[in-house]
């Protein structure tokens, strides 16, 4: 008795597991398709219908119970589709909405837009859209599941001729980030948020190409597929669209297609696998809780050396944080101190204490930059560790399957060719690569020019650098993939930030030094008091007053004319104005002899 009631706790227990290991039979599942192409107020898109007949398609191999595709819809059938697939979830453990088309974001909030929308005012987008809430509305009802596909990122044509009533109405580019109040809902945009999504050249969209490939995956937990699907689409579009899944579930694994049952004598689970899971989604979050928790479960092995790195990274982040913002302050009762004209022992504390905080920040970098390196490298070590054990696997299995052929030759069974994988690789020109290279090399600091996609000198002394301050050993000569997949690794600054004269670094910005009245920004970058100095007469100044003096005691006064000439010994001159000439006597040794002019003046 008591081994029949075990059988039937096992058995109990197999169905309420979720779709990763249990029957997915017993799992109600329902599903919305929506596909706008044919807009009649703007020029149509060419591939959201295809998009929601291929994704519809993918729902019914994975079993789906009932799988709605609508095309085309106005407001009126989109109000109509949300109600009744309401009524549906509401039965149904998984609730699944696909949506393809235009979306818009307004004021935070986002909307679907219908294929008889206007949208002539920013007002109208209340009354001829609906919410993404009310998609979210309609797979609250579901047990189990609830989940949103947004391939709704497109680049909105209704924005750039929708009038503004409010002028500080915002209207975003692409869709805005939310967060699923409900448990065990995820929304999945094409492209992360204030971003938008191509729609290929090909008949389907990157993003709907990359669903029906990893979702119906036996087996594959959607947190995992998603990240297979973000993959493959930065792969496709050239790192140039990045999807993105918002909201949460459980600790167990949720798939769309229930795993294969094992043989009997076929390879175990790995038991490392839900550790990797776990890991992988605190990874996601990037939280100080979220990796606590994970320290929680898992306080002892690989991966959890791996969380106390990226909770050490968090830890120099907040107090880098801290002393920024410390500096900050000081900097500014510095300031007001001068501007107040305080005492100087009170400026010279002020100083002190803002020397010393700025050194602080400055260590605080210093330190996070570290734990920044320390974590990458472990990063990278459990990337090449995974990388390792997937060979090892794959190895070991195509081994198994050589054996197997050859026991099928054996036998006489016909031998299947086997079909080659196709590449994922991005099939991007040189100018194209060069300039998503430059793009990153920018945001970390190594490149001041623009991203023109001409990987010349000044580029390739801007990868040099990265390697001379990242440590890594990338080939400057040329703009590569693994380059571009290396700077991406680097969340923040890399390289110095270096300032123009007059300026200091404040963080990765460059601020003017303000200097007091009465002082100036000198050649070291400080304030100094301008001197007051009297103007030194040069050489040149004094030998121009010798010439002028000269040449003014060389010029002969100018005469007046009185019609008279006065001569004397010396010679003749006219007579003066206001003088005359007067005869007088001239005493000779024997009396009175002859006469001479004088000049007499009144």
């Amino acid at each position: 008795m008591r081994l029949r009631l075990f059988g039937l706790l096992i058995v109990a227990s197999c169905v309420a597991t979720w779709l990763g290991t249990g029957s997915a039979l017993a799992e109600k599942r329902v599903a919305l398709v929506m596909g706008n192409s044919a807009y009649k107020n703007v020029a149509k898109l060419a591939n959201p219908a295809n998009d929601a007949a291929l994704v519809g398609g993918m729902f019914r191999k994975a079993g789906f119970d009932t799988v709605d595709v609508k095309l085309d819809l106005n407001v009126a059938e989109m109000r109509k589709a949300l109600r009744d697939f309401g009524g549906k979830a509401r039965e149904a453990d998984v609730a699944v909405i696909y949506y393809a088309g235009h979306g818009i974001e307004l004021d935070g909030t986002n909307y679907l837009i219908p294929t008889d929308a206007t949208l002539e005012t920013d007002s109208d987008v209340l009354d001829e859209t609906l919410p993404l809430d009310r998609a979210l509305f309609a797979v609250e009802p579901a047990k189990r599941l609830r989940l949103v596909i947004l391939d709704a990122c497109r680049d909105n044509p209704f924005a750039k001729t929708m009038k503004r009533t409010v002028a500080a109405r915002a209207i975003g580019r692409g869709l805005a980030k939310v967060e699923p109040t409900s448990p065990n809902t995820m929304i999945a945009f094409a492209a992360k948020a204030g971003s938008t999504a191509s729609d290929g050249d090909a008949k389907n969209s990157p993003f709907a190409t990359a669903l029906v490939e990893r979702l119906p995956m036996p087996g594959l937990d959607l947190r995992k597929a998603f990240g297979f699907v973000r993959d493959d689409v930065l792969k496709t579009t050239g790192y140039k669209q990045e999807p993105y899944v918002y909201g949460s579930l459980g600790g167990d694994d949720v798939s769309l297609v229930a795993a294969k049952p094992a043989a009997a004598q076929g390879p175990q689970a790995d038991p490392q696998d839900s550790v990797r899971r776990d890991y992988e989604l605190a990874l996601q979050l990037g939280t100080r809780d979220g990796w606590a928790a994970f320290l929680n479960r898992f306080p002892g092995g690989f991966y959890s050396d791996l969380a106390k790195g990226q909770l050490n990274k968090i830890a120099a982040e907040e107090t880098r944080a801290a002393a920024v913002e410390k500096a900050r302050q000081a900097e500014d009762e510095k300031a007001r101190l001068t501007a107040d004209r305080a005492k100087k022992a009170e400026q010279e504390k002020a100083a002190t204490a803002a020397k010393a905080a700025e050194d602080a920040r400055i260590a605080a970098e210093k330190a996070k930059q570290v734990e920044e390196a320390k974590a990458a490298a472990a990063e990278q070590r459990r990337k090449e560790a995974e990388a390792a054990a997937a060979k090892a696997v794959a190895d070991k299995q195509a081994a198994e399957k050589q054996a197997a052929e050859k026991q099928q030759v054996a036998d006489g069974a016909p031998k299947v060719a086997a079909v080659a994988p196709t590449s994922s690789q991005p099939t991007l020109s040189a100018a194209e690569t060069a300039k998503l290279v430059q793009s990153e090399l920018r945001r970390v600091g190594c490149l001041a020019t623009s991203s023109d996609g001409d990987w010349n000198a000044s580029s390739q002394r801007s990868l040099t650098l990265f390697n001379k301050y990242a440590g890594t050993k990338l080939d400057a000569k040329q703009a590569s993939f693994d380059a571009l997949d290396a700077i991406k690794a680097r969340p923040g600054r890399v390289c110095p930030l270096v300032c123009d004269h007059g300026f200091r670094a404040d963080g990765d910005t460059c601020s003017k030094i303000a200097c007091r009245s009465g002082y100036r920004v000198n050649d070291d970058n400080e304030c100094e008091k301008v001197q007051d100095k009297k103007p030194v007469a040069t050489r040149e100044d004094a030998k121009k007053r010798d010439t002028e003096r000269k040449q003014g005691e060389a010029a002969p006064s100018k005469p007046q004319a009185s019609g008279q000439v006065f001569c004397n010994t010396g010679g003749c001159r006219p007579v003066r104005s206001g003088c005359r000439l007067v005869d007088r006597p001239k005493l000779g040794p024997v009396g009175i002899g002859g006469g001479v002019q004088a000049e007499v003046c009144d």
